[in-house]
């Protein structure tokens, strides 16, 4: 029977749904370590809050999860700093952002790209895989420092990110 397709209706972007439900099975199973990869643009909020949340809430040995930005740009700002740490008691600033690379995108077993602003056709390698393990979660950045946006981003990282916590660890 031939696998179907998904299609992430705002994006755009093919995924197939039983990648995805192997990956959780494998990790519900414990066979080997399974990574998650978070990108967004810069690797300074979205994908940094994401990735010390996940790894903050997991208590799953076998699932690595890293973070990385498309473009290197700067480090977060103070307001997106102190309401993530406020919010989520995470430190979003204990690392510089790391650039994205194919390796990884290669290596990793599922791909959140946690951003509205992020070009898809980079996950379009005909050498590798990658679109089939991709995942948009389209959620805008704030770069004018607005606390009432920064809030609203970080709660709804909070709640995807608990989301998909609570599925890849189901019936462990």
């Amino acid at each position: 029977m031939a696998e179907r397709t998904v299609v992430v209706r705002e994006t755009g972007v093919r995924f197939s749904a039983s990648t995805l439900f192997k990956k959780e099975k494998r990790i519900k199973r414990g066979e080997k370590k399974v990574k998650i990869l978070f990108v967004c643009k810069y690797n300074s909020f979205r994908s940094r809050i994401a990735e010390e949340y996940f790894k903050r809430i997991n208590k799953n040995k076998k699932i690595d999860v890293v973070s990385r930005g498309i473009i290197m740009g700067g480090n977060s700002d103070r307001e997106q700093r102190n309401i993530s740490k406020k919010i989520l008691g995470v430190n979003i600033a204990k690392r510089k952002p790391l650039p994205l690379n194919l390796q990884e995108m290669k290596k990793a077993d599922l791909i959140i790209v946690i951003a509205d602003d992020v070009p898809k056709i980079i996950f379009n390698y005909q050498l590798a895989p990658i679109m089939k393990k991709v995942v948009i979660w389209k959620i805008k950045d704030e770069q004018r420092k607005n606390r009432n946006n920064i809030k609203r981003i970080v709660l709804a990282i909070k709640r995807k990110v608990e989301k998909l916590n609570k599925r890849l660890n189901k019936n462990r």
